[in-house]
């Protein structure tokens, strides 16, 4: 089962679609915030009284309404869709990065989903330094990058692994756990 694709996207216009959409967010956010502070203030308060804990409780509703907002609402926006994109992408690296010993190992042993999963991370992670800007960290990593494509091409393996497939992570637990 495919997990995640990675898909071809300006660095120029991700940036500028989840700076838009940050902004959105914090926009509701501080309108939620305000007006449910307001609200408990008014509704629960005491006139000339020490209101913070209502105004804290109508912070807290907002950020939790907002949560709520753009995980149920605004997620599938496609305002929203490249704060969507640019999430999952970390999400799918990360959950190489928590395999990435047994990743090595299981490339070290020729395992053959272990070699397409760090190619996978390495485009990913290529693509995700691309996208927040980050040539430094992206100029660290491509000796590593550029010797793991060369011991795929040796193998005659295919070096485009856009997708990462839930089975090569299941696969590498496995390895690891026969040897």
């Amino acid at each position: 089962m495919v997990v995640f694709e990675i898909k071809p996207m300006s660095a120029e216009q991700y940036r500028q679609q989840t700076r838009r959409s940050t902004l959105i967010v914090i926009a509701i956010f501080a309108v939620l915030a305000m007006g449910l502070s307001a609200l408990a203030v008014a509704l629960f308060g005491a006139p000339g009284g020490d209101n913070l804990r209502w105004n804290i409780t109508g912070v807290a509703a907002g950020l939790l309404l907002t949560v709520t907002l753009v995980r149920k609402l605004f997620w599938q926006q496609p305002w929203m869709a490249a704060a969507a994109y640019g999430w999952r992408l970390k999400r799918s690296l990360m959950s190489v990065t928590n395999l990435m010993h047994q990743v090595k190992s299981g490339v070290a042993a020729r395992d053959p989903q272990a070699i397409q999963l760090l190619r996978f991370y390495h485009l990913g992670l290529t693509q995700m330094h691309q996208l927040d800007g980050n040539s430094t960290a992206l100029s660290d990593s491509v000796k590593e990058i550029d010797q793991h494509r060369e011991l795929m091409e040796s193998l005659g393996m295919d070096v485009a692994q856009p997708r990462l497939d839930s089975a090569w992570l299941e696969a590498v637990k496995r390895f690891q756990a026969t040897k």
